[in-house]
């Protein structure tokens, strides 16, 4: 087995740092090193141990979550995952784009054992985060901030459907290629891994730096070109024929759902309705969801890509698609956008 992640908590609750450390300390592959009570404590503990890994609340008295991630980045830069219960969820997405890898949400903002819901999904993404992540992650954020290329004189496009899927890392690839894919006459359907309450947001953020329209998808509308449609966190997002005219269902999740919103059950109603006309994407994330809905994409005559380990922050999604051998292009994050065009103008 190789060596333990050494993870250091840091969190103003007591009972929260108490409840995180005795989830993960009973894992074998991973060692609390620390905990921290707020961001001086937690950039003095970062020193002293040098964790792999830190698990930070955002709202904490003396130095809060931004400031000490902004001291981290700029010093000793260490993947994060925020834990926190906050409601403002632009703080959120504020985290991430300065460099916090993912998140998961507290049940509560008071101490309770409901705090033990989270521990399978912190887990698994502390396991799935390595050394080469936070780079990646660093360097989407950069590509966001470059230029996009130029698609000015673009020639007709053939009608189509992009269905996207991602988890861990997803919403800043997600941003890099809408920022990037210009105003062009498709409908782009995105399942991102997101718990509900978090989904409008992020569709606001991103409708505000793309060029085309991007909202958070509602059950029964419409789907139109030059629309980007965010399925909304807590549901699964479908295509459906009704009335003759291509319209998005949302359905809740069961109890078993594994992958909320589901990246199979999207990309599968996009092949059955869409046929060679459809385009799938898997972006960087944790798991296998995606595999068997890009497979009846490329079934169908439909193109797909899958991103590179080259940029995935996690490589899980992507990999798990490859070797199902049903990807036509494996590309860093960065041609992502190029690859589109060249396939919506068949060149």
């Amino acid at each position: 087995m190789k060596g333990k992640k050494r993870t250091l908590v840091v969190d103003d609750s007591a009972y929260s740092r108490q409840t995180i450390k005795d989830m993960l300390s009973k894992e074998p592959d991973i060692e609390v090193v620390g905990v921290a009570v707020n961001g001086v404590d937690a950039i003095d503990k970062t020193l002293r141990y040098k964790p792999d890994i830190i698990v930070l609340d955002i709202e904490m008295p003396v130095m809060d979550g931004f400031a000490f991630l902004r001291w981290l980045m700029m010093e000793r830069p260490t993947p994060v995952i925020i834990v926190s219960s906050i409601t403002d969820n632009k703080t959120l997405f504020k985290a991430l784009n300065m460099g916090a890898i993912d998140f998961v949400s507290k049940p509560t903002k008071r101490a309770s054992t409901k705090l033990r819901k989270i521990e399978d999904e912190l887990i698994m993404k502390i396991r799935n985060i390595d050394s080469k992540s936070l780079q990646k992650l660093k360097d989407t954020i950069y590509l966001s901030d470059e230029a996009g290329v130029d698609y000015r004189g673009i020639k007709q496009i053939s009608p189509s459907v992009i269905a996207i899927g991602a988890s861990t890392g997803g919403p800043q690839a997600i941003e890099y290629i809408l920022r990037n894919i210009g105003k062009i006459p498709v409908s782009i359907l995105i399942s991102q891994h997101m718990p509900a309450g978090y989904t409008k947001t992020f569709a606001e953020r991103l409708n505000s730096v793309a060029p085309l329209k991007v909202k958070e998808a509602e059950d029964n509308e419409i789907i139109r070109p030059y629309t980007t449609y965010i399925c909304p966190g807590g549901h699964h997002m479908e295509v459906i024929n009704r009335g003759g005219s291509f319209r998005i269902a949302l359905i809740k999740p069961s109890k078993n759902d594994k992958y909320v919103p589901s990246v199979d059950r999207l990309m599968s109603s996009v092949a059955k309705h869409f046929k060679n006309r459809s385009i799938g994407v898997i972006l960087t994330g944790m798991g296998v969801d995606g595999r068997e809905g890009i497979m009846k994409i490329f079934s169908q005559g439909g193109y797909t890509i899958a991103e590179s380990d080259e940029t995935a922050v996690v490589f899980g999604m992507p990999k798990e698609a490859i070797n199902a051998g049903t990807i036509k292009k494996v590309l860093p994050l960065q041609k992502i956008p190029e690859e589109l065009l060249k396939v919506l103008q068949g060149s």
